[in-house]
């Protein structure tokens, strides 16, 4: 069973960095696509990143490319949502999100659409203030 645990998330002023990281337990982590969510108050959630583990293939959102990046540590099973030059309306729950690689393809993936994604984390706040 796909297990997800986010951690990283804080509060920073307009400009500031932070990294959230999603520790993937439970399966073979190869084998999986991972990708980041997030979800303001009275707000849909919406797609933020998503890497295809291992292949060196990413995707990220218009709101954020240029300023987020999307990583993975083999070693720790972990991916990381690098966040830089923050903005207010980067405040939201922040989710961690997973999905087998034999039922989907990176075509599919890379739309960020959550209901692609079977496996979810508990979530962690980022708050980005003036």
């Amino acid at each position: 069973q796909v297990h997800l645990v986010e951690s990283g998330g804080g509060s920073v002023q307009t400009g500031g960095s932070l990294r959230l990281a999603c520790a993937v337990s439970g399966v073979t982590f190869n084998d999986y696509f991972v990708g980041w969510f997030r979800q303001a108050p009275g707000n849909q959630r919406e797609g933020v990143a998503a890497l295809r583990i291992n292949c060196g293939v990413t995707a990220l959102a218009d709101s954020v490319k240029g300023r987020f990046t999307i990583s993975q540590d083999n070693s720790k099973s972990t991916v990381y949502l690098q966040m830089s030059s923050l903005k207010p309306e980067d405040t939201a729950m922040y989710y961690c999100a997973a999905q087998s690689r034999l039922s989907l393809s990176w075509t599919t993936v890379r739309r960020l659409d959550e209901l692609d994604f079977s496996y979810w984390g508990q979530g962690t706040q980022v708050s980005v203030s003036l």
